[in-house]
C-alpha cells in the first residue's frame, strides 16, 4: 500500500507539474506573439513615417530615395531605449532581431489596368503579353486572366480587346470569380502556381489603375509597358536612370533613344502612390513575418490591409536576354 501510494503521488505530482509548465509556455508563447505585433506595427508606422518625408520632400520616386533601402537584419536593441534595471526586457530586446523592406508597388504592372470601364483594356493587355512573351509563359492564361478580370469586375464574359495578343478561345470561368486581394489568389482569374511564381517580381494587383514607375520598375516591366521598345531599350533606360533619376517623360524617352517611343500620363509615371511593407521579427527560433499595403495620398499614408504570417522570399528578377 506504501509503494502505491508513493506512485500515485509521483503520478499525481508529474501531472501537476507538465500542466504547469504547459500553461507556462502557452503564456509565454502568447506573450511573444502580442510583443511581435506590437514591434511590428511600430515597424510599419516607422514605415510610413519615412515615405510621409518623402512625400513632404516632393519629387519623383526613386531607388536612391531612403524607403528604398531595405533594413537588414539588426538587433531589435539598436532601435528601442531599455531600461538597464530591466535586465528581462534587456535580454529580451538583445535577443530580438528586425529587418524589413518597403517595395514600391508601381514598379510592377497592375492587375487592375486590365479592365477600363467594364471593358478589356487594350493597351495594358498589351503590357502584359509582352512580359508574358519575354517569360515564356502561355497566352491562354493570359487571355483567361483578361477575361475573368472583366467578370471579376461585374461584367459579362466577351472576346479579348482588339489589338490583344491572345488566342481565339480563352478559357472563362463559369461564375464570376471574386476580385483578388493578392497575387496568389490570381489562381481565381486562371493562372497557374507556376505563372504566378515566375510572375511575382513582375506584376501586383491594387485596388485602382495605376501607371507604372519607370524609374524604379525592372527591365522586364519597363520593356512591356512600352509598346516601341526593344529588350534593349529598356536597358539602356534602366543604366541611364542609375545614375540620375527620370524628372519628366521626356526624361525617359532620351534615357531610352527609341524615337518611335511614346510615353503617356495615363500608363507611365515617375512617382508612386503604393507600397508594400515587409516586416520579420526573429526571436531565438519564432519568427513573425507580416506584410502590408500602404497608400500614400500627399502627406496621408494610410494602411489598407495587413497580413501576417509566412512571406515570400526576395525576389530575384530574372535576367531577360537581349533579343
Amino acid at each position: 500500500m506504501a509503494m502505491l501510494t508513493v506512485v500515485l503521488v509521483a503520478t499525481l505530482a508529474a501531472s501537476a507539474l507538465w500542466q504547469q509548465w504547459r500553461g507556462v509556455e502557452i503564456e509565454a508563447a502568447q506573450r511573444s506573439r502580442v510583443q511581435a505585433a506590437w514591434v511590428l506595427t511600430g515597424a510599419l508606422d516607422w514605415a510610413r513615417l519615412i515615405l510621409r518625408e518623402d512625400a513632404r520632400k516632393g519629387g519623383p520616386d526613386h531607388l536612391a530615395e531612403p524607403w528604398a533601402v531595405p533594413l537588414e537584419q539588426a538587433r531589435l536593441s539598436t532601435f528601442l531605449a531599455t531600461d538597464r534595471s530591466d535586465a528581462l526586457a534587456a535580454d529580451a530586446a538583445e535577443a530580438a532581431f528586425l529587418s524589413g523592406r518597403i517595395t514600391d508597388l508601381q514598379s510592377q504592372l497592375n492587375v487592375s489596368n486590365l479592365v477600363l470601364d467594364g471593358k478589356v483594356h487594350a493597351p495594358s493587355v498589351l503590357a502584359f503579353a509582352r512580359l508574358f512573351d519575354l517569360l515564356g509563359l502561355p497566352k491562354a492564361e493570359l487571355a483567361a486572366l483578361a477575361a475573368n478580370a472583366r467578370l471579376a469586375q461585374g461584367e459579362l464574359a466577351a472576346a479579348p480587346a482588339q489589338g490583344a495578343s491572345a488566342p481565339q478561345a480563352p478559357v472563362i470561368i463559369a461564375t464570376a470569380p471574386l476580385w483578388p486581394q493578392d497575387l496568389d489568389q490570381l489562381a481565381w482569374l486562371g493562372l497557374s502556381p507556376r505563372s504566378i511564381a515566375t510572375l511575382r517580381p513582375f506584376v501586383t494587383v491594387l485596388p485602382v489603375r495605376t501607371p507604372v514607375n519607370l524609374n524604379t520598375a525592372p527591365v522586364e516591366v519597363v520593356y512591356a509597358c512600352v509598346q516601341a521598345f526593344e529588350l534593349a531599350d529598356a536597358h539602356r533606360l534602366v543604366a541611364a536612370r542609375t545614375a540620375t533619376h527620370l524628372a519628366t517623360l521626356d526624361d525617359a524617352a532620351k534615357a531610352g533613344g527609341n524615337a518611335a517611343a511614346q510615353f503617356t500620363e495615363a500608363q507611365h509615371s515617375l512617382g508612386s502612390r503604393f507600397f508594400e511593407v515587409q516586416g520579420r521579427l526573429q526571436v531565438g527560433a519564432d519568427v513573425v513575418e507580416e506584410r502590408s499595403l500602404v497608400q500614400r495620398e500627399g502627406l496621408e499614408v494610410r494602411t489598407l490591409w495587413r497580413k501576417r504570417g509566412g512571406l515570400p522570399p526576395p525576389a530575384a528578377p530574372r535576367t531577360a536576354t537581349l533579343q
